[in-house]
């Protein structure tokens, strides 16, 4: 099957989100050439800002227990819109293999299009960031943390 299949069926679960009065995302995961689930946005029938299409795809893969591991590794993500921050930052960590999406989001994507110089567009909300506070102490309990960690799988 080629990536318009699996998109067409993304853009079904895209449709089902609109029907509910949600913004029309859908998304699709694809192990081996094979789908093996696919969600859509559900943030405002939930009230939860996490309702993503991506974030929902992920856990419900990791719910039915569908992968020997956490890494989505071998995994292909089909998604109708360019995943925002949040859900590219959830993908990397569970190092989802391959994206492929359809239309980009110049507000809020993640993919490129937020790096994109020419773009004279920012994001739609803006968070101010302070940094440093205790930074020695946070970082500390990090490099403790993992030494411990590699001492005992020295150790066995």
């Amino acid at each position: 099957m080629d990536e318009t299949f699996f998109m067409k069926v993304a853009i079904e679960e895209a449709k089902k989100a609109a029907e509910k009065g949600e913004v029309p995302i859908g998304a699709v995961a694809v192990l081996d050439n094979l789908m093996i689930e696919s969600a859509h946005n559900e943030r405002e029938s939930t009230k939860n800002p996490l309702g993503h299409a991506e974030l929902l795809l992920l856990e419900k893969i990791v719910k039915k227990n569908l992968l020997p591991s956490w890494r989505f590794d071998e995994v292909t993500i089909y998604v109708t819109c360019e995943p925002c921050i949040m859900c590219m930052g959830a993908m990397l960590q569970a190092r989802v293999k391959r994206i492929v999406y359809g239309c980009r989001d110049p507000k809020a994507g993640a993919c490129g299009s937020l790096y994109d110089l020419s773009s004279d567009k920012r994001l739609n909300h803006q968070i101010d960031v302070t940094q440093g506070v205790l930074a020695d102490e946070c970082a500390k309990l990090l490099s403790d943390f993992f030494k411990k960690l590699r001492k005992g799988s020295t150790d066995q």
